[in-house]
């Protein structure tokens, strides 16, 4: 069918230019309007964007972005994810991470991080839109651009701060979000099976090694092609097996699949708060998508108690599809704390409005067509506000003077709130005492602390005047320390001087979240460390917290002073 609509095409064209409508013209318009042009223009927008020095609007819990450096580092040095560090996800988000970065090692680590997932979606994406546009062109483009747009920034759909800039969090929650939509694509429009079976395969796989509940959601999706008539039995256990034997085969030989694992389950016994709470707390902050959809359901439900469908006509309807695609998503951002939530909906409002647009005697199409619009107009709005602004303040923002922090540092933010972060530099360590009081409080010293862009510049000078110190001490002290560990949510400074990063531990300690117990061997590798570092400004709760938590790796150790935001452990 495609060849054919090839040979229609060249025809056509043709036609038009012996009629003297130029032959070159109608074969760009064709190439514009085509997959090919999208996918083929996105990816070299991802490469400028990598290439070129870009600074970024510095935006809410920039810290997380350090993880992915400090696990790129500590790839390159020979550790294994979930083995020689614990981490509440999967590898492949780092793996990816790595080996974009030893092409582009100057990259902005936010977009770097945003677009390590690109490598998988896009040829994911390119064969399903291959497959769709055999068929129809319109669909497949109606399923690929909004896949690009929600790739191209790092933007999550519930802000946290109010001033422009982009998230520096929710990375890996954002693939997971661009996986299940291109999973519920190709189950709801992929004809070749061969194809589909393949898809769901490495799709689930690619779910899976990046978070644990990714293929949770996708269970869902998968089980309910097969009831819907989408995929036969046969098909989907093909794909199953795959998947196992993809893992197995990792499992043999590497052992990340059952060191993943465990670290799940630690996570797992680190976090039990109740499916209740976290659902309500998704309907609160997602009620802007999920109410539309509740009423959009009620619609289509309204049809199919007019039109009377067999049982399996309504499980293949979009009515079935929707709510499927709800419960799995629900099931999945209930885990998640920053994303592109409930994207996923919108191959099923593809379908519904595929189904719905051509009946216009209808009496029901207005409300559905609106309804549709609804669900998913809020998403689409949010995420183009939110990058337009962004980009359209960034020439007047300020750039931060933290020469020795690379990449991490060429962020930019409003000049009130550099001079704010320059100040509360000077200032915490003046009023140590009043802050060590919010910490016998047990309260943090702003309730938003970490989203806070200050907060976030403030680190970065932070980490700044660490370097600065260290290189001062190491240079006065004829001595080169051989790794640090920062007792904080992150530890940048073994990459940023290029030390050797300790086995063990967590990558990004949160002590609510992520902090597992230390253990003989995480305690054996921080004593092997010259330096335990802790940060300053300012002292904090939660800092305070992992400073106690890691009690005995300071035993034995000399404290020395490096600077007034720095106290080193040192190794003697």
């Amino acid at each position: 069918m495609f060849r054919e609509r090839l040979m229609e095409q060249a025809k056509m064209t043709s036609t038009q230019a012996a009629a003297g409508n130029p032959a070159s013209g109608a074969h760009w318009r064709y190439f514009i309007a085509s997959p090919t042009f999208w996918i083929v223009s996105f990816l070299v927008a991802v490469i400028l964007g990598l290439a070129l020095p870009i600074r970024l609007p510095l935006g809410p819990n920039y810290w997380d972005t350090d993880i992915y450096l400090d696990a790129a580092q500590r790839i390159r040095q020979g550790q294994i994810p979930n083995i020689d560090f614990f981490t509440s996800i999967g590898p492949l988000g780092f793996y990816l991470t790595a080996g974009i970065r030893e092409l582009f090692p100057d990259a902005q680590p936010a977009l770097l991080a945003n677009w390590a997932i690109v490598p998988v979606l896009l040829p994911i994406a390119a064969l399903i839109a291959w497959d769709i546009d055999a068929r129809s062109r319109r669909l497949a483009l109606a399923i690929l651009i909004p896949l690009l747009f929600l790739t191209s920034l790092p933007i999550n759909l519930h802000s946290l701060y109010p001033s422009p800039g982009f998230d520096g969090f929710g990375y890996y929650n954002r693939h997971v979000a661009l996986l299940l939509y291109l999973l519920l694509a190709a189950l709801l429009f992929v004809e070749n099976r061969v194809l589909l079976t393949s898809l769901v395969a490495v799709l689930m796989t690619a779910l899976f090694l990046v978070k644990v509940t990714g293929p949770v959601s996708g269970a869902v999706l998968v089980g309910y092609s097969v009831l819907a008539g989408r995929m036969r039995f046969r098909d989907a256990a093909i794909a199953a097996a795959s998947v196992i034997g993809a893992l197995i085969t990792l499992e043999l030989s590497t052992g990340v699949i059952y060191a993943y694992v465990e670290d799940v389950f630690v996570l797992a016994m680190l976090n039990t708060g109740s499916f209740l709470w976290r659902f309500l707390t998704l309907g609160s902050i997602k009620f802007n998508v999920i109410a539309p959809c509740l009423m959009l359901l009620g619609a289509l439900a309204f049809a199919a108690w007019r039109d009377r469908p067999s049982l399996a006509e309504l499980l293949a309807s979009p009515l079935g599809w929707l709510a499927a695609s709800l419960v799995a998503l629900v099931l999945g951002e209930t885990q998640n704390s920053g994303s592109l939530e409930f994207i996923g909906l919108w191959p099923a409002l593809i379908l519904i409005l595929k189904t719905y647009y051509p009946r216009s005697g209808d009496s029901l199409r207005p409300y559905v067509l609106v309804l549709v619009m609804a669900v998913s107009l809020p998403s689409a709005i949010i995420f183009l506000e939110r990058g337009a602004r962004a980009v359209i303040a960034a020439p007047r923002y300020q750039a931060l003077d933290v020469p020795d922090v690379g990449p991490l540092g060429r962020v930019s933010l409003k000049p009130e709130l550099a001079e704010r972060a320059i100040t509360q530099v000077d200032h915490y360590p003046k009023y140590q005492d009043a802050y060590e009081d919010l910490v016998q409080r047990g309260i943090l010293p702003s309730a938003t602390l970490f989203s806070e862009i200050d907060h976030q510049a403030t680190w970065l000078l932070e980490v700044q005047q660490g370097i600065d110190a260290i290189k001062r001490w190491e240079a006065a002290n004829g001595r080169q320390l051989n790794g640090f560990f920062a007792l904080d949510f992150v530890s940048p400074f073994n990459h940023l001087l290029g030390r050797a990063a300790p086995l063990h531990v967590a990558l990004g300690i949160d002590t609510e979240r992520t902090n597992p117990k230390v253990t003989r061997e995480m305690l054996e590798a921080l004593r092997g460390i010259d330096a335990l570092l802790r940060p300053k400004c300012p002292v904090e709760v939660k800092r305070a917290a992992i400073w106690k938590h890691f009690a005995q790796a300071r035993e034995g150790r000399r404290l020395v002073s490096l600077s007034p935001c720095w106290d080193m452990y040192l190794k003697q």
